[in-house]
């Protein structure tokens, strides 16, 4: 939820700056900035999809495995996480198609 937040809070900023044209008046290389930007949000996705994937992972993981016990995960719980990981994936493999989008106009 932080990462998914963050990402959607400095779009917003990155969007206003360039709707009310600050652009033009900050002099900074914009297209490194855009590289960068989206280079963060791809690691920070990414990881947060390893941790939503390994934490899917743990449905069928008993507590304790000498007594019958009920999983770690409910159903409800694995659905939930399987949705979570599914949506995590994909907008990791957004954000690494604008990356590389981002790095190609960025390189000279």
């Amino acid at each position: 939820m932080f990462v998914s937040v963050t990402a959607f809070f400095f779009s917003l900023l990155f969007l206003g700056m360039f709707l009310s044209g600050m652009v033009a008046q900050i002099d900074a290389n914009w297209n490194f900035l855009d590289f960068a930007y989206h280079f963060t949000v791809f690691v920070f996705y990414f990881g947060a999809f390893l941790l939503e994937a390994a934490a899917t992972s743990l449905h069928d993981l008993h507590c304790n495995t000498t007594i019958t016990g009920q999983p770690l995960l409910s159903d409800n719980q694995y659905n939930i996480n399987v949705a979570a990981s599914i949506f995590a994936f994909m907008t990791t493999a957004c954000y690494g198609c604008s990356l590389g989008l981002a790095l190609r106009r960025w390189r000279p």
